[in-house]
């Protein structure tokens, strides 16, 4: 039969198990959560670079690509919203911090991911083909956007402020285009429908560009602990 010192140490050695399955546990809920978001950024990466396809070569494929990144960005939201409130109360301040990091990632993704699946059904719905001086410039902004979404995950895998900066900077590439598509159709005489939708098209692309930008204030924020919302504007430029 165990003496009582031999059953405290059981007892304790049980309590010590005990805590690290649970420490173990709650560190991969973390990391899992952490890894959906980043995963959810290369997903949204991928639909603003078949934006490009599907305007030049109006492929089927692209239009379907598009379309499941929609979908995943969907799931991916869904999955965090749901497995957040519980993963939050176990945590210290730190990684609560990085897991609503996380939410407010995926809330901006999933809206890219409607923005960018907003074009491609404009695209896939018209008659007849747009433009070619309007497809270079609305392929230019998706693929500035596809660079903002490559440097959100490169910044959010390594933690690099500088990522965060650049994505600042870019996003007045896609707003200089935007405003020079705006300008060419709205100077002279009132467009058609079609015009219309081209505008329409670089409005959603420049508001996911908005959206991108929420992403680098994130980065920022995680980094260095202080948000730049609030920040006057000469600072955070």
């Amino acid at each position: 039969m165990p003496s009582r010192s031999q059953r405290q140490a059981a007892d304790t050695a049980g309590k010590t198990a005990t805590k690290s399955r649970h420490f173990s546990a709650l560190s991969g809920d973390l990391e899992d959560l952490t890894r959906l978001a980043m995963k959810g950024c290369l997903i949204a990466r991928d639909a603003a670079f078949n934006v490009r396809d599907l305007l030049t070569n109006s492929s089927r494929m692209a239009f379907l690509a598009i379309k499941d990144c929609e979908k995943e960005l969907d799931i991916i939201e869904r999955q965090i919203d749901e497995r957040l409130p519980l993963a939050i109360t176990r945590v210290n301040e730190t990684r609560a911090r990085q897991l609503l990091s996380s939410l407010k990632c995926t809330t901006d993704l999933e809206r890219i991911g409607d923005l960018v699946m907003s074009v491609a059904m404009r695209v896939q719905s018209r008659a007849e083909k747009i433009p070619a001086a309007d497809v270079r410039e609305l392929v230019e902004m998706s693929m500035v956007l596809r660079e903002m979404l490559d440097l959100i995950h490169k910044g959010f895998s390594t933690l690099d402020l500088e990522c965060a900066r650049k994505v600042l900077q870019m996003d007045k590439e896609i707003d200089r285009v935007c405003h020079s598509l705006f300008q060419k159709h709205l100077a002279g005489m009132p467009e058609g429908p079609s015009e219309f939708e081209v505008l329409l098209m670089a409005q959603a692309l420049e508001r996911a560009g908005d959206h991108t930008t929420n992403l680098a204030e994130e980065l920022y924020s995680l980094i260095e602990g202080r948000s730049l919302r609030h920040a006057p504007k000469k600072k955070v430029n």
